[in-house]
Formats: C-alpha cells, structure tokens, sequence
C-alpha cells in the first residue's frame, strides 16, 4: 500500500531544498553583479571598496565576518593596483606623497587594531562601543561628502602641488588620522584621502583619485600578506570570480571617469559619501533605539 502523505512530505522537503537552491544561487548573481558595481565605483571615485566588498561578501556569497575582511583586502587591494597603475599612466599618481603617506597609515592601523581597540571600554558615554565608533565614521563622511558638494572658486584651485614645497609634516599627520579610523572601523579610509589630498594639499580630483588608489593598493596589500602570514584559509574560486569582475568595473569606472569633469567627479564622490554615512547613521541609531 502506497503511503501518500509520506510521499507529500518527501515532495514538501524537495520543494524547500529547491526553493533554497534557487534562492542561494540568485544571492550569488546578485553578489557578482554588485561586485562589478564596487570596481566601477572605486575606478570612478577611488574610494568604496572596503565599505562595499565586506557586506558583499557576507550577505550575498555567505562568507563570514571575519574572514570577509581578509578577502576584502586581497579583493580591493589587487583592483586598486590596477587603478593605480592605469592612472600612473596617465600622470595622475603623486608616487612619493602616496608612499609616505602609507607608512605611517599602516603602523597605525596596525598600532590601533591589536592595541587600542581590545583597550576600549565596551560602552562609551552609555553607548556601545561598536556603534559610537561608526557613528563618529558616518559623521566624518558626511563632512567630507558636504566638503566635496561646496563649490569651488576658480581663485581657490591651487596649482598641483611641488614635492620639495609639500609639508610632509602635515601630510603624516592626515596619514595617522586616517590610520587611526581605519584601524577602528575596518574600512580602506579612501572616503577620507580624497577629500584631505584635495583640502590640505591642492591636488585636482582625477590627481586625489589616482594617488588615493595607489595609497589604498599598499595598504590593503599589505594587510593581505599579515592575514596570508596569519594562515587564514581563501575560497580562491570564488575570490578569483570576483577580482575578475571587480577588475572590470573599475576599468569601467576609469574610462566613465575619464570622460567627466573634475567638478561632475567631485559631485559624484561627494553624493556617495552622503549616501552611504547616511544609510550608516541610520543603521546605528536603530540598532541604539533596539538596544
């Protein structure tokens, strides 16, 4: 005698794993379609990465926390080296300002993420530490994005900058702050570069671009030989599918780029910046109004 209901379980449980199957395979379409989308914004307003590959990785591939920053280093250090050197081409990389920029970006992050951050308190003024240090991120980007939306005389364009007449002192000083929150949040900082390099040292927007590149290239390629050195294992399959796309999207970014005024790119940069310490602040406050 046949068992029908036995049966229409089995059928049930087919039509959930199915259903599973089908759903976990358009996350990850979605997944590599957005990663296309984090090359073409890094490519076009040389900042995004970090902030954009980690919850990429871990909402639409499944990879966890964790381990989706170290993927994220390799993923936006090896974009941005493309970046980097298709502007180096182009003359719109400042080398030198871009390596010493970096040194003491990545000692401080190094310095604030093995000791400054297991030092914090876990509340902050009554609130968590985790949130109180997003939502001082989110209010920095939103002064730089309102930064990049000021109009610009045409009596406070500087001309580009000289080596000899840089002060360095000034740039270590932007290069330890950038650090310092970068280390806290886990993010690249390129919201933060762009903005500085523009501000304090008169680079134009394709120059700021170019060099905020190559500065996130060496930071986040050196991060990736600690977390390698560390032996954390890598999905290569999956880290190649989206190092590929992510390459395309910024050479995509690059020439959409290319073809815009600096005024156009500073609005697009500055609007992207509002958006996304918006969407931040928003996030952190719900999560304080739940707590």
């Amino acid at each position: 005698m046949v068992d029908f209901r036995y049966e229409a379980e089995q059928s049930n449980e087919l039509r959930c794993v199915l259903k599973l199957a089908r759903r976990k395979n358009q996350m990850l379409i979605l997944g590599y379609i957005l990663a296309l989308f984090m090359g073409l914004i890094l490519g076009m307003i040389g900042a995004g990465g970090a902030i954009l590959t980690v919850p990429i990785l871990v909402y639409f591939l499944g990879v966890m926390p964790v381990v989706a920053t170290a993927y994220s280093l390799l993923i936006v250090g090896s974009t941005a080296l493309l970046g980097s050197i298709t502007y180096w081409k182009k003359k719109q990389v400042y080398l030198a300002m871009a390596v010493i920029f970096s040194i003491p970006a990545l000692l401080t992050v190094f310095f604030t993420r093995f000791y400054i951050v297991p030092s914090l308190p876990e509340l902050i003024v009554n609130i968590p530490k985790n949130s109180f240090v997003m939502i001082i991120f989110a209010v920095l980007m939103l002064i730089a994005g309102g930064f990049m939306l000021k109009p610009i005389s045409v009596s406070s364009i500087s001309e580009p900058p000289v080596l000899k007449c840089i002060d360095y002192f000034k740039l270590m000083l932007c290069s330890i702050c950038i650090g310092l929150l970068s280390g806290l949040v886990g993010a690249g900082g390129g919201f933060l570069i762009i903005p500085s390099l523009i501000a304090f040292f008169g680079l134009g927007m394709k120059d700021a671009i170019g060099t905020s590149l190559t500065i996130i290239a060496i930071n986040s390629i050196a991060g990736f030989q600690g977390d390698r050195i560390a032996g954390t294992a890598f999905n290569w399959p999956l880290l190649t599918g989206f190092i590929l796309l992510t390459l395309t999207g910024m050479m995509l970014g690059i020439l959409i780029g290319s073809k815009l005024h600096d005024k156009k790119l500073r609005v697009v940069f500055g609007l992207f910046t509002l958006t996304v310490g918006v969407l931040i602040m928003i996030k952190e406050i719900g999560s304080l109004i739940s707590y």
